[in-house]
């Protein structure tokens, strides 16, 4: 079996060599485990979750919800940037990636919720009940990430972070990608596809958690970890609240 096939993900987060080169040469107690994983991943979370709350309760009318949500999508991004390229790092830019996320989400949930109120609280819902119910298949045996899932959806997410890219440089010159962004039913489906490839990603993002701990990575990596579940939860979050909203416009 090809190994590089085997750690291979649509979350840019993990690639193939990820757990590769991040082995522990130490103590037993000093390699990741999945134990650890997910407390760094619930500490992200209450990070993310309290600076979004502090810029949703700020309040559209305030001046600064603008400013705080550009300085969350910018510092995200150079706070992901950094924890992909320098994983030993993790300890300190995954606190720091949640946070901002955490501004810009706020901003964002705010702006949808002046426009459909409760849109927020459901996305909210369907992301962490997304989140419950893949792990509870993953956990018993259910879905199970072969290589041929976790080609596929690599291939998917590739797929559609183009269709994204292609869409981003058209709106530079006033022009978009027809009908996948308005609320119709090609919209609405489009939407349906991406968030189910989405949730997927947990899926992937599950299997390398667990191949880590079981390759005996450094314990760094376990915030590494949570940082990639993060990318993969502030996604899919992002996709249901386009869905919800696509769907209420046609009410």
């Amino acid at each position: 079996m090809n190994p590089h096939l085997e750690m291979r993900s649509g979350n840019p987060a993990l690639t193939a060599d990820t757990f590769g080169v991040a082995r522990s040469l130490g103590r037993s107690d000093e390699v990741m485990t999945i134990e650890g994983t997910v407390n760094k991943t619930g500490i992200s979370l209450v990070i993310l979750l309290a600076a979004a709350t502090w810029t949703w309760n700020l309040g559209l009318a305030d001046p600064r919800v603008g400013g705080l949500l550009l300085l969350g999508v910018i510092g995200g991004a150079v706070a992901a940037f950094v924890t992909v390229f320098k994983q030993s790092w993790a300890p300190f830019t995954t606190p720091a990636y949640a946070a901002f996320e955490g501004l810009a989400l706020g901003g964002i949930s705010a702006a949808a919720e002046s426009r459909f109120p409760g849109i927020a609280s459901q996305a909210i819902f369907l992301t962490f009940g997304t989140l419950g119910a893949l792990l509870l298949a993953y956990r018993s045996g259910f879905i199970r990430a072969t290589e041929k899932f976790k080609l596929g959806i690599f291939a998917a997410t590739g797929a559609i972070g183009l269709v994204y890219l292609i869409g981003f440089f058209m709106s530079f010159f006033g022009a978009r990608i027809p009908l996948i962004h308005g609320s119709g039913m090609v919209g609405i489906g489009f939407s349906l596809l991406v968030t189910g490839i989405a949730a997927l990603n947990l899926v992937v993002d599950f299997d390398f958690i667990e191949q880590g701990a079981e390759r005996g990575a450094a314990k760094y990596m376990e915030w590494y970890g949570a940082f990639a579940l993060l990318v993969t939860l502030v996604w899919l979050y992002l996709e249901i609240l386009r869905l919800l909203s696509k769907i209420q416009e046609r009410e």
